[in-house]
């Protein structure tokens, strides 16, 4: 599966690419960071990232995009500005019918480092070794999205187990229902066609 993280942030925003599967190697598809320039306008900075996001996701093909979840900081500018990069990755993302996934910041640390309170530097350790790389990816913007990427492949695998195995069950439930439902239509039928015993008097 080939999933493409994005660590969203309107100066930096980070876009890691990764193929794995749940208990298979990983392998790192492409790794970069959208810039923009803060003295610039902000509409125009949007079209940025926008234009960035979208040629990485034509150009590398993924089949899953995940996004880091955005939480409400005390700097609302900034938080203001990592969410509409985040919207727009989404919206690149469903343009091109590409399932999306929110992870959380500790749920995307969890996954590589174990600990969901790691910090920067842990996580930029573990997603080189996780990806086998020789230098480590900089800015940390760059290791962040490739943990999303990461956290999706491992937890994504999962879900779509439990996904299917919930559909089954599901269906296998509505198949009984039908099935009961059809007896008992078929019991009544029978009952009302079949014909009255002793007869009629005279």
């Amino acid at each position: 599966m080939r999933v493409m993280g994005v660590d969203p942030g309107l100066t930096r925003c980070g876009v890691g690419v990764v193929e794995g599967a749940p208990g298979r190697r990983l392998h790192l598809v492409h790794v970069a960071v959208v810039r923009t320039d803060p003295d610039e306008d902000h509409a125009l900075r949007l079209l940025g990232i926008e234009r960035g996001v979208e040629a990485l996701m034509d150009e590398l093909a993924p089949e899953a995009v995940a996004v880091e979840r955005v939480f409400s900081q005390h700097n609302v500018r900034t938080v203001m500005g990592t969410a509409q990069a985040a919207g727009i990755a989404m919206l690149a993302a469903a343009r091109r019918g590409l399932p999306v996934a929110l992870h959380t910041p500790s749920e995307a640390k969890a996954a590589v480092t174990g600990n969901g309170r790691a910090d920067k530097a842990q996580v930029t350790r573990m997603v080189t070794r996780l990806l086998n790389l020789e230098t480590a990816p900089k800015p940390a913007d760059a290791a962040d999205a490739l943990a999303l990427a990461i956290c999706h492949v491992w937890r994504g695998g999962a879900q779509r187990r439990l996904a299917h195995e919930q559909r089954t069950r599901i269906e296998d439930a509505a198949r009984a229902e039908r099935e009961r439902l059809a007896a008992r239509a078929q019991a009544a039928n029978a009952a009302r066609t079949a014909p009255t015993r002793g007869g009629t008097s005279q």
